[in-house]
Parts: structure tokens; sequence; C-alpha cells
């Protein structure tokens, strides 16, 4: 098998850089592409890129053409690429001529005439705008507008809240903020809905039923019944409907999964999750208000998504261990998971204080995610003798909240979802939701 490796900054993808990447597939078996991360792009003069890391590598994947997607981070890292994975073909732009020939040492050059009259920069203005209505009465959305700033072809079409509290006034001052769905629903193509997962079954069913795709703060419903139905009908009507989490879209989350997943630390014995806050309760006098989340809702979807992303949603036993100050309001609730060959545990709590942090403990090693883990750019990987521990860094803009108004937009214009979080993972989310609802907990 031939492999063949191209890199390239892809901002703006355009046809140019397509009949280029399918001209470098064509050289080999085995298409590699390296995407330069923005912090190196920064560093070579490129101030001028629009799109994100994450809008960038989400564009060359949704080509269908490479077989495999890198990230370039560093000076020097194409003599580690080539040798790390075999390649036989490096290949670029014509303009790029002469500047790689040193990699002859290691394997074939070759420069590739560019497709002419067509740039990155004569695109940059261009926009197909999607319109995103906001739908709830969380501060969240205060951070979602904002971060569709940085988002190529989004704009925010209005709010829809039965309680504006604690919006700012951006939000306050949009062209709509109405108190009717139906109202922001027609002015909108698509909605992030951040209510109170009681009134997510509702909502998400008018908003499918009206034609439009949906961006849902986990859990989508607390009840499985309602689940199969929302996304039935959302298949029936070929229109998204996805949880949004936004630690499943940061850089850093997802390179500590394909780390873990390669075995860095061996094999995973033990995820623990911890995943805490105060600050809804602190502002009521420690009484949960209409709109408050309970910790299982507000907490529990993070603290499960690294064990089943890791582990799987093949549990063979569990134990939900809570502490209720009203019926359904827990203010600490652990979970204990029980595998085939491992264990998990996740803590959660909207009125008990912990340190936020990860450990996914390995047969070699372990890695270490310190607090707030769910929006870390750094962790560490650690082994018996610290002289071979590791600490990686990545970049994280937004807490991840633009990564995935990108990875959103690109599934609609493409019409796939790219599976951040699966269909699994999400009914398993709703499961242990909805067995905490119906009392399937030890109290205390």
């Amino acid at each position: 098998m031939i492999k063949v490796i191209t890199y390239g900054t892809y901002d703006l993808l355009h046809y140019g850089h397509i009949r280029l990447l399918e001209r470098a597939k064509a050289l080999g078996d085995y298409l590699i592409v390296g995407v330069t991360a923005d912090n190196f792009d920064l560093a070579r003069g490129k101030i001028n890129v629009q799109q994100s890391l994450m809008e960038r590598i989400e564009a060359v994947h949704a080509t269908g053409i490479a077989d495999e997607i890198i990230i370039e981070e560093y000076e020097g890292q194409k003599i580690d690429d080539i040798k790390r994975y075999g390649v036989d073909i490096f290949t670029v732009g014509s303009d790029w001529a002469g500047n790689f020939d040193y990699l002859n040492e290691f394997c074939k050059v070759i420069y590739l005439d560019r497709t002419q009259g067509v740039s990155s920069s004569d695109l940059r203005a261009e926009k197909r705008e999607l319109r995103f209505g906001l739908v709830g009465e969380s501060s969240l959305l205060n951070k979602f507008e904002a971060e569709s700033q940085y988002v190529n072809g989004v704009t925010i079409s209005g709010v829809c809240s039965q309680n504006t509290s604690a919006f700012n006034e951006k939000l306050k001052t949009l062209p709509l903020v109405t108190r009717q769905l139906d109202e922001l629903l027609n002015a909108s193509d698509a909605v992030y809905i951040v209510s109170h997962p009681s009134k997510h079954y509702e909502q998400i069913k008018a908003a499918l039923n009206a034609g439009k795709h949906v961006l849902c703060e986990s859990p989508i419903a607390i009840s499985l019944k309602d689940f199969y139905e929302l996304q039935q009908l959302a298949n029936d009507r070929n229109l998204l409907l996805i949880d949004s989490l936004k630690t499943a879209y940061s850089t850093a989350y997802n390179r500590m999964l394909l780390l873990v997943k390669s075995g860095i630390i061996g094999e995973i014995k033990s995820v623990d999750a911890v995943c805490t806050s105060l600050s809804d309760l602190e502002r009521t006098d420690g009484k949960p208000t209409a709109h408050t989340w309970n910790s299982i809702c507000a907490w529990g979807p993070t603290a499960m998504l690294p064990i089943f992303q890791l582990l799987g949603v093949q549990y063979v036993d569990k134990q939900m261990v809570s502490h209720l100050i009203s019926e359904d309001f827990d203010s600490f609730t652990k979970v204990s998971f029980v595998y085939p060959n491992a264990v998990a545990s996740m803590m959660v709590g909207k009125g008990v204080k912990s340190e936020g942090e990860l450990i996914i403990s390995g047969t070699k090693g372990y890695v270490y995610v310190p607090a707030p883990w769910w929006k870390t750019d750094y962790f560490e990987v650690r082994y018996e003798n610290p002289a071979n521990n590791k600490r990686y860094f990545y970049q994280l803009d937004g807490e991840g909240i633009r990564y995935e108004m990108v990875s959103f937009l690109k599934a609609i214009q493409s019409g796939k979802n790219y599976q951040y979080i699966t269909y699994a993972q999400s009914e398993a989310v709703i499961k242990l939701v909805e067995d905490f609802y119906a009392g399937e907990i030890v109290k205390i």
C-alpha cells in the first residue's frame, strides 16, 4: 500500500483545495491530510485565517477524500509524521516548489499544480447563513450567542424565554425576544434549546414539526419513550436532533480519548469523573427554582461522557446514591458502574462542591485531567516512573461551543451526522436519568 501525506490550512475549503486533495489521493492508496493548528498558522504569519481548527478539520472530513486527518502543531513535524506513518509520498501545491526538497531523504516529494482562479481569500466574505433561534432561561445562552460570532455562516435570529433575568444586554436587544416558541420558529432554521429538561420534549417536538433542526442541551429527554419518539420524528423529517455537550467537541478532550484508546495507558480499568457547582443554589439561598436544573440533569450527561465513550454503554450493574432536597432535586448524586472488565464512577452536585477532575486508570499508567476537566486545555499521562510522564496542551476557544456549532452547521449542510455523541450514548444518558426519576436510587 502506497501512503501519501499532504498538509494545508484549508481555510474556507473550495474547489481548488478539493481538486488538490483528489490529485494527492490519486498518487497512492491511502491519503493522510495534515491540517495546521491555529497557533502554528499564527506562528507562520497566517493571521487572516478565518475558520477555527475544528471547522477546517470538519470541512476536510466532509469531502470524504482523506483516509486519515491529523493536526500539524509544530515545526519539524513533517519528518516525524513521515516516519511515524510510513509515508511513501509527500505532496503539496506547486507554489511551495523547492521548499520541501529536504524531505526527499525520507520519501518521494511531488509538487502539484494548483487550480488557477480559485482562492480562499476571494471566498472569505461569502457566507451561507443559518438562522439560529435560542430557547430557554439559562445564562448559557449568553455564551452561545457570543460564540456564534466566531462561526462563519451562523446568525442568531432571536430568543424565546419565559425568564430573561439571567440574560446580558446583547440577548435582551436581539431583533426578536419573545415568549412564544412558534414566533421564534418562524424566524429560524434551527434552534438551540437549554430550557429546563422537563420542557425539552414539547419544545423539541414543536421545532421538528415546524421543520427545524435541533441542538439541545443534554439530556434531550427525561424518558426513553419520549427520546425514541423525537428521534423517529427527526428521522422521518430528515432533520438533525443532536445532544449539546460542548466537552465532546473540545480538542484536548478528543485528543485525550484518542491517546487512551490507542493503549497509551494499557487496558482501561477505571474511569472516575467529578462535576460539581454551587452558583445556582447560592443565588436562591439553597432552594431550587422552576428553572434550576438538578444535579443529575445539569452535570450527569457531562460526567457520563468519558465513561460511555471509553468503556461503552453496556455496563452490567450500577448503583445510584442521591441526596434529595426536594422530590426531584438532588443536590448530590454518585453513580458506580460495573463493567465486565472495568469499573467507573461519577459524582455530580449542585449543592456539594468537590474537585472537578477526571482520572482514567490503566494497566500501564493513568491519565489525569485537572479541574475543571470538562473545559480543559491540558492533561497529563502519568506512569510508575515519573520520568516518563508527559503533558499535553491544546488551545481551547469558547469552551468547545464554537466547535459544536461548526459541527452542527456542517452536518446540516452535508446531511451527515459526524457522531461526536452517538445514538447509543444519548440513549444510555437518558436511561440513567429516567432511572433517577423512577426512584431507582439509594437516598441519603
